[in-house]
Order: structure tokens, then C-alpha cells, then sequence
């Protein structure tokens, strides 16, 4: 099966679809986060960057921070849409859009358990935004994908064949 899947996507579109998907995750944070929270979009990157630089850059107020947020987000956008393609992969644009989104779902439950066990601070930021951004991402990462994707067809042409 993997052997098909490696075969038959299309690697080009993941990075777009990552880099797409990745700028609408932003879309709701930089609306929405000074409307109803009452701060600054730029601290859910300082967020991002307190992963690989600690709770410090939370504090930071340099471009450091900000930085490294944009590539720890954009580098997880690119993981998490790898892994969105390979399961909608094939499947069409309506999967692509409705899968991703229930994907999208899912990696907002599993950032909220484990970002928040690992990363005490972040439970600051856990919220109805960052939910709405995780389904918007898988939505657009799956829908992207498969707008690009050149193999929309079912894998059962692969299970008849035995690979």
C-alpha cells in the first residue's frame, strides 16, 4: 500500500498545499484574535517560536521570536499536510475539503493535550479560534491537495491487483 501511495501522489502539491493552508490557519488568529481576545496576533507566533526558544520569547519583544514562529509554523503546516494528503490522497475534492477538515479537528485535539502538557503556557491560547484555524487548515491543506493531485482515482484498481 505504501509502495502505491509513495507512486502515485503528487509531491509537488504538498508544499503548496502546506504553504496555502498554513497562511488560512493565520487568516482567523490576525481577524478574530484582537476582536474577541483583546491581543496581538503576533503572540500566537511568539507562541510558535517559544517552542524551540522557550517560554522566554513569549516575553520577547524583538523579531527573534516572531521568526522562528514563522518557520516552526510553516515547517509543522508542511508535516501536518503531508499527513492529511496521504489519507485523502486519491479520494477527490469533496474528501479532500470534509476529511481534512475532521483532520483538522483531530490535530487541534492532539495539539491541545500534548502542546499543553509539554508547553505549559500554551493553554493560554487554547480557545474557539485556534479550533476554527485547525479545521480551516485541514480544510484547505486536503481541498488544496486534492485540487492538485493528478490520482483521483479510489486505490481499488491496487487491492485487485495485490499491491
Amino acid at each position: 500500500m505504501w509502495q502505491s501511495i509513495q507512486r502515485n501522489m503528487t509531491w509537488r502539491a504538498i508544499p503548496v498545499a502546506a504553504f496555502v493552508a498554513g497562511s488560512i490557519f493565520l487568516l482567523p488568529i490576525v481577524i478574530l484574535a484582537p476582536l474577541f481576545m483583546q491581543i496581538s496576533p503576533v503572540l500566537f507566533l511568539r507562541y510558535m517560536g517559544s517552542i524551540v526558544l522557550g517560554s522566554n520569547a513569549l516575553l520577547d519583544t524583538g523579531v527573534l521570536p516572531i521568526l522562528v514562529g514563522l518557520i516552526v509554523h510553516y515547517a509543522l503546516a508542511l508535516i501536518y499536510t503531508f499527513i492529511i494528503a496521504v489519507i485523502v490522497h486519491r479520494w477527490g475534492l469533496a474528501v479532500g475539503i470534509i476529511g481534512g477538515g475532521l483532520l483538522g479537528l483531530c490535530i487541534y485535539a492532539i495539539n491541545l493535550f500534548t502542546m499543553t502538557l509539554i508547553f505549559p503556557w500554551f493553554f493560554a491560547v487554547n480557545g474557539p479560534i485556534l479550533l476554527i484555524s485547525h479545521v480551516l487548515f485541514g480544510m484547505v491543506a486536503g481541498g488544496v491537495y486534492e485540487a492538485l493531485d493528478d490520482y483521483d482515482m479510489p486505490l481499488t484498481s491496487d487491492i485487485q491487483e495485490g499491491v
